[in-house]
């Protein structure tokens, strides 16, 4: 049994009073999920079927990443869908057939809603089933949506994984899932570390190709490796799977308590947890502590974008001596969030959603020395004298555990520094 107790949801900022906002907004759609999680999934092609817009939205994001041929693209609606003057599902099964035909190393496609297809109600779901019944067991056809009516950037990968849940193998062996599309080199130092600790049974989701999928049952536990799995988090839980509850692994103290959660799960002495792990969490102590220098007592101001925010505070304020002004978060699920909540003390404001006019007065009004927010806000804020921090930026940079503390804090000192140098 794992310690997120009702007794624990008494403490730090779980009960704070939450702001919630339904205005405008600024983020990215969940299409840009495309852009990393193409990268993780190698055998997987990302068809959006939408707009030039999206498609130019794709080509920029992904920029000079893209060497070779890309395996996500994007099926264009022209006026003619639109207006309902040609059958969509007809034209989609020819594209698809030239993309499979043209792409024999596509194991896995993913049919990827957008603003223009949900506004027309493009039954996608529909199609996947209709095309899998076509190219199965070579491909596997699924569908999520990206669209920004419905997501902001970071649920196109809920939505991504979400949807392999369901046809996912049933299994009653006993094991571990890690949960959430992370960088190579952080999701290979965690399986080793868990290795050592004495924990072999380990899948991840999403897996590199779909041979190593991981399987699912009343046995498996899986632990959440990014916040933003809200979708996912349900879709696992219907499965018969159970959640391991805990903070997330950013900096030591979410790594530390993030892993000795898995090492309780599995009835593992907490003692082995700490001795396989005391070197790399007096490294992460002591890194955190050098690049954090800048950082102590400035105070923090956060937008709600990518739904790391709950996390990323905990870890500035708790690690690295900052003040959190307000917190905000697109969604805040306290059945996800609730561990890293409980930890981070009393004082800031939390909010959820966005009326970005509201946020901007709050804010501007509260003068902090770092805010971190979108592109649209960031170049308005900076010329205001704020300094900023990109909130996608933290997305496409490995964060994640004890080797990555010090990346994570100099993500936040380096703006600092900046601002203080061109200040002389």
């Amino acid at each position: 049994m794992n310690n997120f107790s009702e007794v624990n949801l008494q403490k730090g900022c779980y009960d704070t009073p939450v702001i919630k906002e339904r205005g405008q907004r600024e983020v990215f759609c969940g299409l840009t999920s495309i852009i990393w999680l193409h990268r993780k999934i190698q055998d997987a092609f990302f068809l959006v079927v939408g707009s030039r817009t999206c498609a130019h939205l794709l080509q920029s994001a992904a920029g000079v990443m893209i060497f070779a041929e890309p395996r996500f693209g994007t099926a264009i609606l022209e006026e003619k869908d639109l207006a309902g003057l040609a059958d969509a599902h007809d034209e989609l099964d020819r594209e698809v057939e030239k993309l499979l035909s043209r792409r024999p190393d596509i194991n896995q496609l993913f049919l990827v809603g957008s603003c223009p297809s949900e506004v027309i109600k493009l039954d996608l779901s529909r199609a996947a089933e209709r095309l899998t019944k076509v190219y199965a067991p070579k491909v596997r056809v699924l569908n999520f949506t990206g669209s920004g009516i419905e997501t902001t950037f970071t649920q196109g990968e809920d939505t991504c994984i979400a949807s392999m849940v369901p046809v996912l193998e049933r299994s009653k062996k006993r094991q571990l899932i890690i949960v959430g599309a992370l960088p190579d080199v952080v999701e290979d130092q965690f399986l080793k570390i868990l290795n050592d600790i004495g924990i072999s049974n380990i899948s991840t989701l999403p897996s590199k190709n779909k041979s190593e999928s991981p399987t699912i049952g009343e046995n498996t536990s899986f632990i959440l490796a990014q916040p933003f799995l809200n979708e996912t988090y349900e879709e696992l839980i219907k499965a018969g799977a159970k959640c391991i509850h805990a903070p997330f692994p950013f900096g030591e103290e979410g790594t530390t308590k993030w892993l000795l959660e898995i090492t309780k799960e599995f009835n593992i002495n907490e003692r082995r947890m700490f001795e396989v792990t005391s070197s790399a969490r007096a490294r992460a102590r002591a890194s955190i502590k050098k690049v954090s220098e800048k950082l102590k007592d400035k105070k923090v101001f956060f937008f709600p974008d990518s739904q790391l925010e709950i996390p990323l505070a905990r870890f500035l304020v708790n690690e690295c001596g900052m003040k959190a002004l307000e917190i905000g978060s697109p969604y805040i699920n306290k059945k996800i969030l609730g561990p890293d909540l409980n930890l981070i003390p009393n004082g800031p404001v939390i909010s959820e959603g966005q009326d970005v006019d509201l946020q901007i007065e709050r804010c501007l009004s509260m003068s902090p020395d770092i805010t971190v927010c979108g592109l649209g806000l960031a170049n308005p804020f900076e010329s205001k004298g704020l300094t900023t921090k990109w909130a996608i930026e933290l997305i496409f940079s490995p964060i994640h555990g004890y080797e990555q503390a010090a990346d994570l804090a100099s993500l936040f000192s380096r703006p600092v520094r900046r601002k203080e140098i061109l200040n002389l």
